[in-house]
Parts: C-alpha cells; sequence; structure tokens
C-alpha cells in the first residue's frame, strides 16, 4: 500500500511538472482545451490543465526565408524560362496561423508560382530580365494581401534566378560579346584619335619652340654684332685720338724747345697726313700749309 501511494505521488509530481510550460522569446504556443482553440500564450511561465488542455502548435514568431525552386513561366513573347524565388515572411498571428490553411508553407509555394506566372504573362522577354524591382514589388504585394487569413505577413519577395532557355543565352553571349567588341573598337578608335592629337600638340609646341629659339638666336646674333661694330668704333676713335694726343703733345715739345714756325708747321702736316693713313679721305688744309706743303713736295722730287 505504501509503494502504491509513493507511486501515485511520483505520478502527481511528474504530471503538475509536464503541465508547466515556458515560453522562450519570439516564439508563440497554441493551447488547446478539449479539443477547442482556448488561447495564445506569449514569452512566460504558463501552467496548463492536466489531461485537459495540449499545446497544438508552437510558433516561430521570428522572420524566416522560404526558397523555392525554379518554376516554368513564359513570357509575352512565348519564351519559356524557368525562375526561382525568395520569399520573406513573419508570423503575426499564431491563431490564424494554425487554423488558417492546412499547409501553410506549400500554399505559399503554391501561390508564388502562380502569382509569379500572372506577372511574367504580361511581360516580355527583355522587360523581365530587365525589371526585377517591378516584379518583386507587385509579388510581395499580391502575397501579402493572399497570406493575410494566414496570419502571415509577406515583408519582401526576390527573383534569385532567370534562367532563360539554352539558344536565349547563346544568342545574349553573342549580343554581348559583339557589344563588348563594338566598346572595344570605340575604346580603341578614342585612344588612338587621343594620341594624334597629342603628337599633333608635341609637333606644334616642338615647332614653336624652334621658332622661338631661332628667333633669340638670331636677337642675340644681332646684338652681339653690333656690340662688335660700336666696340670697333670706339676702338679706332680711341686709336685716332691717342695719334691726335701723341702729335699735339710732340708738337708742343718741339715749341717749348724753341722751334721755329717752320718747324712746327711740318709736324703739323706730318700729322694730318698720318691721321688720313690709308683711308680715301681728302683733308683741308689752311693756306700756309698748303704753301709748304708744296716746297716740300718739289724738294722730295729734286732729291730724286
Amino acid at each position: 500500500m505504501q509503494y502504491i501511494l509513493i507511486a501515485v505521488i511520483l505520478i502527481l509530481i511528474w504530471v503538475a511538472i509536464s503541465c508547466i510550460k515556458i515560453v522562450p522569446q519570439a516564439q508563440a504556443y497554441v493551447v488547446e482545451r478539449l479539443g477547442a482553440y482556448q488561447g495564445t500564450w506569449s514569452v512566460g511561465f504558463h501552467f496548463k490543465v492536466p489531461f485537459i488542455d495540449k499545446v497544438a502548435r508552437r510558433v516561430n514568431l521570428k522572420e524566416q526565408v522560404a526558397d523555392f525552386p525554379p518554376q516554368p513561366v513564359i513570357t509575352k513573347d512565348n519564351v519559356t524560362m524557368r525562375i526561382d524565388t525568395v520569399v520573406f515572411y513573419q508570423i503575426t498571428d499564431p491563431k490564424l496561423f494554425t487554423y488558417g490553411v492546412e499547409n501553410p508553407m506549400m500554399a505559399i509555394e503554391n501561390l508564388t508560382a502562380t502569382t509569379l506566372r500572372n506577372i511574367i504573362g504580361d511581360l516580355e522577354l527583355d522587360q523581365t530580365l530587365t525589371s526585377r524591382e517591378t516584379i518583386n514589388t507587385k509579388m510581395r504585394a499580391a502575397l501579402d494581401i493572399a497570406t493575410d487569413p494566414w496570419g502571415i505577413k509577406v515583408n519582401r519577395v526576390e527573383l534569385k534566378n532567370i534562367i532563360p532557355p539554352a539558344e536565349i543565352q547563346n544568342a545574349m553571349e553573342k549580343q554581348m560579346k559583339a557589344e563588348r567588341e563594338r566598346r572595344e573598337a570605340v575604346t580603341r578608335a578614342e585612344g588612338e584619335k587621343k594620341a594624334k592629337v597629342l603628337v599633333a600638340e608635341g609637333e606644334k609646341e616642338s615647332a614653336i619652340l624652334r621658332a622661338e629659339a631661332e628667333k633669340q638666336s638670331a636677337i642675340l646674333r644681332a646684338e652681339a654684332e653690333k656690340e662688335k661694330m660700336i666696340r670697333e668704333a670706339e676702338g679706332e676713335a680711341e686709336a685716332i685720338l691717342k695719334v691726335q694726343q701723341a702729335n699735339a703733345d710732340g708738337i708742343r715739345m718741339l715749341k717749348e724747345a724753341g722751334a721755329d714756325e717752320a718747324v712746327l708747321k711740318m709736324k703739323s702736316l706730318e700729322a694730318f697726313s698720318k691721321v688720313a693713313d690709308g683711308q680715301a679721305t681728302t683733308i683741308l688744309l689752311p693756306a700756309e700749309l698748303q704753301g709748304i706743303a708744296s716746297l716740300a713736295a718739289t724738294l722730295k722730287e729734286t732729291a730724286k
């Protein structure tokens, strides 16, 4: 009897412990009582009635990601392609999520496929390849409305891959290759044009510099020639001045020595002749010097 009582007490303790439930963060428990919805437990400590209440479903309230396999779709211009989608969703109402639809994930997948076919069916191939953002927005709006009665909120929808047929891929690759080659040719042509422009500008600059150098050289040569002529003229003038100064000094010394007037006149005549030495120069002499010059010439002829 004592053992039976201990067993009963242990069973009651086990039942009581099993009825204690602690709901963790970002989760919710849907509780049923005798098969009917009783309530939704949020985060914290809870106790259920033994054998009457049961946790029907544990619901994750975090944002979740559903990656669906590629779905075949047909564009407006009758091109069949395969598109796989990624859906970001979050459960907002655990009760509706539990009782709204039998298999929520399968329902979302099928709804995504049908919505995608409807949207792509109104677009051509080029629009499909270039309008991902538009397709994502339309799909998110359609799925959000459809899943609202299920307690699910669709936050984002992304087209993961768009896989066109093999022949379309080959044609697109050839087109891209041709476009790359065209851009490369344009780039090469622009580079060659720029190079020619740079060469022409360099030659122009070089010609300008050569002309400037020649001009400067001519100016320097002219200035040097001018300076040479000036110096030569100054040298000749200084030489004549020194000769005249020497003659004047000689005459002055003769005069101081007591030479007569005729000697002084002869010395002056010799000075004038030295001034005109080797030059086609006309010298005007005073009358008295002319007479003495004639007498000197006569004596010179007689002596011969």
